[in-house]
C-alpha cells in the first residue's frame, strides 16, 4: 500500500494524501501511526477525532478544508484547533500547526469521503472485524461510560458509509 501511495501523484498541491477510513474500533489510528512511522520525516497525521463530536460526527469538514486542506494545496502551512476529550465531553483544545508535508495521512471516520476523493493519492479501508468486536475495542479505548454513544455512532456510520460508498471506493481494503 505504501509503494502505491508513493507511486501516485500528489493531488493536493504538492502533497500526497492517504485517507485511512473505516468504522470506529477498526484499528485506523494504530494502522495510520504505523504508516507515519514507516514514512518518517515530512509526513503529517491528522485524525478526524480532532474535529468530530458525538453531536457532529461529520459536519465539521469545512473546518478541515479551511484550516488544513486549502492552505496545504497552496503550499502554505495549515492549522486547526483539536477537540479536547480529556474531561469526557468535547471542548476546544490546543491549536495544532501543520507544516507542509510530503505526505498527509488523514485518519478516521469519513476521512475518505466522496468530497475529497479526487484529491487523495490513496484511500485505505479497514473493516476491523464484526460490529460487536469493534464496539468492544472502542469501549476498551474510550471507557464503559461511552458504550451507548458508541452504539449510536455505529448506527450513524452504517448509514454514512452506505451512502458515501467509502469501502467500495478504496484502493486498499484490509480485514
Amino acid at each position: 500500500m505504501i509503494s502505491a501511495l508513493l507511486a501516485a501523484p500528489p493531488r493536493l498541491g504538492g502533497v500526497r494524501v492517504l485517507a485511512v477510513d473505516g468504522p470506529s474500533g477498526a484499528g485506523k489510528s494504530t494502522f495510520a501511526a504505523r504508516v507515519v512511522a514507516e514514512l518518517g520525516a515530512r509526513t503529517a497525521l491528522v485524525s478526524t477525532d480532532a474535529f468530530a463530536t458525538w453531536e457532529c460526527p461529520v459536519a465539521w469538514w469545512p473546518q478541515l478544508e479551511r484550516g488544513v486542506l486549502e492552505p496545504l494545496a497552496h503550499g502554505r502551512s495549515g492549522e486547526y484547533r483539536k477537540v479536547d476529550w480529556t474531561s469526557g465531553a468535547p471542548r476546544p483544545g490546543e491549536v495544532v500547526r501543520l507544516p507542509v508535508p510530503d505526505v498527509l495521512v488523514l485518519e478516521g471516520v469519513s476521512s475518505g469521503r466522496r468530497s475529497i476523493r479526487s484529491r487523495l493519492s490513496h484511500l485505505c479501508w479497514l473493516d476491523g472485524g464484526t460490529e460487536a468486536e469493534r464496539l468492544e475495542r472502542a469501549v476498551a479505548r474510550d471507557g464503559e461510560a461511552a458504550r451507548e454513544e458508541l452504539r449510536r455512532w455505529q448506527a450513524f456510520e452504517r448509514g454514512w458509509f452506505a451512502v458515501d460508498e467509502t469501502r467500495e471506493a478504496a484502493q486498499t481494503r484490509l480485514p
